[in-house]
């Protein structure tokens, strides 16, 4: 099986997917800013030093989406996947800051058939991401719809 074949009978609960690391330049963190989240400490340097941060810092929203892009290029979602209700308990605990390093998981907390929709599952998964001294600089709990695996 391929991780993108991945289905709703292809997850079990306690497994973690890991995925590779990316580094985040200060270009990314200002280019995101300038789009999506145009704080001043994420996107003025001399704004973000006189900040409680100390510097330029990294928009949550861009931490959260590089670690689900490294998750899904991991294989954490396949051709099942339906998308997601929602999210819960986001928490950023640390800044992420230029040069910072990364790293996604998830592991798969639970899983049950869907009572109305016979088709499908729901998956709920940790997420966490750990910058490259092993800190969680951010989590959540993220609900998954999966589609059951097509008869043969």
């Amino acid at each position: 099986m391929s991780k993108r074949d991945r289905y709703y009978e292809d997850y079990e609960t306690g497994e973690v997917i890991v995925a590779d690391g990316v580094t985040i330049s200060e270009a990314e963190i200002l280019n995101f800013a300038f789009t999506y989240d145009p704080q001043p400490f994420h996107l003025d340097k001399q704004a973000a030093e006189a900040s409680i941060y100390g510097g330029l810092i990294a928009s949550g929203w861009q931490t959260g989406l590089l670690g689900f892009r490294m998750l899904l290029q991991a294989g954490l979602l396949g051709k099942g996947s339906m998308g997601s209700p929602g999210l819960d308990e986001l928490r950023w605990y640390l800044p992420v800051r230029p040069g910072d390093t990364l790293f996604g998981r998830a592991r798969i907390e639970e899983k049950r058939e869907s009572q109305s929709k016979p088709d499908r599952g729901i998956v709920k998964m940790k997420y966490w991401i750990e910058n490259q001294k092993g800190e969680t600089v951010m989590s959540f709990f993220g609900t998954q719809l999966v589609k059951k695996r097509p008869a043969a």
